[in-house]
């Protein structure tokens, strides 16, 4: 089968990002890369249809999808995604990033991800946790603690994660707390993981821009995205002395050169539901965001965000990818050639996936953890990780993404040649 025969063959697809990204390691893996098309397929691909009888009892369709790219290394592990935009290409390619993602810091995972093509914002709870309901009974025939383990997304939060759990544990006849990560606190959840992907972001741009020589007292940060991760992130980098002087999401783009008042704008969010109209920044054109005067760039929303013209023109020293698959290819052959550093997502947001990993732990235990041993245990993750490729990438010559794929491939593969094929 071709390896883009699965979906979309757009050059600018999800999906087509990652294949270059295995293509760009493949040299690099030796006696390994006669495994290396295990990477190019996923394992398995759900495709499910979930019907939705709406509050004023009409009845729609949604579609649904939950795709384990590789079970090597264990069980799956990935967010579910609730967007107007998610498709297959998109999942599929999600799935993968969550494979390397996961051996990158060395997670007893592998990768998986799921999602519904729906706009959450416009359905009632009532409805959301119907269309909840009905596609967790739909793909629970893959998941489960051993096989498969879904977490929050886009557009998904604890309490669509409490409804899973509720759902998958009913039709076992028994509570399954272990079935799913970032639930609330008191349904098994783990203290800091509503924040650990942008502590995460945080603690690997600390790590880089100390080898880089660059100081973050002081430094100017650039945010896009100002959800849990960029909220975050944006958060420790101001209390470690860095101005946030410009900040973007879908309602607004605010700059303020003496860097914004990170919990002014928090309290302006949580009580406009948006960052539009916050007093103490101005607006500013959207793509004026990408020209702005920045040292460190977070782009914490979406996949696909800089391309290789933005890339042309940014300013930064260090792009640090709180998003999954947030830059092009090309770009990052551009943001190298310009002697920008690009902190990749595999690694750079895998704070998210740790503590969800400590939360399976302790509910797999039923023993939980302080908020405080949680960030320590996490910090020493991702700093040793991002310790681990740097050293990787200046023995290997290459960019960090190309050495936190090295890292990662190199375990998957491992892993795929050890167990063998079965049945033989």
């Amino acid at each position: 089968m071709d390896k883009l025969s699965y979906a979309s063959e757009s050059s600018t697809s999800a999906w087509s990002t990652y294949l270059q990204q295995i293509d760009r390691v493949a040299p690099y893996l030796g006696d390994l890369s006669r495994w290396i098309d295990t990477l190019r397929h996923p394992k398995r691909a759900l495709i499910v249809d979930i019907p939705l009888q709406m509050d004023d009892g009409s009845i729609r369709h949604f579609e649904g999808y939950r795709v384990q790219h590789n079970l090597s290394r264990g069980p799956g592990k990935g967010g579910i995604r609730y967007h107007p935009a998610v498709d297959l290409n998109e999942v599929m390619a999600l799935s993968a990033w969550m494979t390397i993602k996961c051996a990158a810091v060395n997670l007893p995972y592998g990768g998986a991800k799921g999602g519904i093509r729906v706009d959450p914002f416009k359905l009632s709870e009532g409805e959301l946790e119907r269309l909840t309901r009905r596609y967790t009974s739909e793909i629970g025939i893959i998941i489960g603690p051993q096989k498969d383990i879904p977490a929050p997304d886009v557009g998904t939060n604890s309490k669509v994660m409490a409804w899973m759990m509720d759902t998958y544990s009913m039709n076992h006849g028994t509570t399954i707390t272990g079935v799913v990560t970032g639930k609330p606190i008191h349904l098994g959840g783990s203290l800091g993981r509503e924040k650990a992907t942008g502590r995460g972001v945080f603690i690997t741009g600390r790590e880089v821009a100390r080898r880089s020589g660059i100081e973050i007292e002081g430094a100017r940060v650039a945010v896009q995205g100002f959800g849990n991760v960029g909220s975050e992130a944006a958060r420790l980098f101001d209390e470690a002395g860095a101005r946030v002087v410009v900040i973007q999401d879908h309602t607004a783009t605010l700059f303020n050169a003496d860097g914004i008042n990170m919990a002014a704008l928090t309290e302006w969010q949580i009580a406009n539901k948006q960052i539009a109209g916050f007093p103490g920044a101005q607006s500013i054109e959207k793509e004026a965001f990408w020209t702005t005067e920045m040292d460190i760039l977070i782009p914490a929303a979406l996949e696909g965000q800089i391309t290789r013209e933005r890339a042309e023109i940014l300013s930064c020293k260090i792009v640090l990818e709180g998003a999954n698959g947030p830059t092009y290819p090309d770009a990052d052959d551009m943001l190298a050639t310009r002697g920008i550093i690009v902190v990749p997502d595999v690694v750079c947001n895998a704070g998210g996936v740790t503590v969800s990993y400590f939360e399976w732990v302790q509910d797999m235990a039923s023993f939980f953890w302080s908020e405080d041993e949680i960030n320590r245990r996490s910090d020493k993750i991702m700093t040793e990780a991002m310790v681990h490729i740097w050293e990787k990438s200046k023995e290997k010559d290459c960019s960090l993404r190309t050495a936190a794929y090295i890292v990662a491939c190199e375990r998957i593969l491992m892993a795929r040649k050890d167990r063998g094929i079965y049945p033989g």
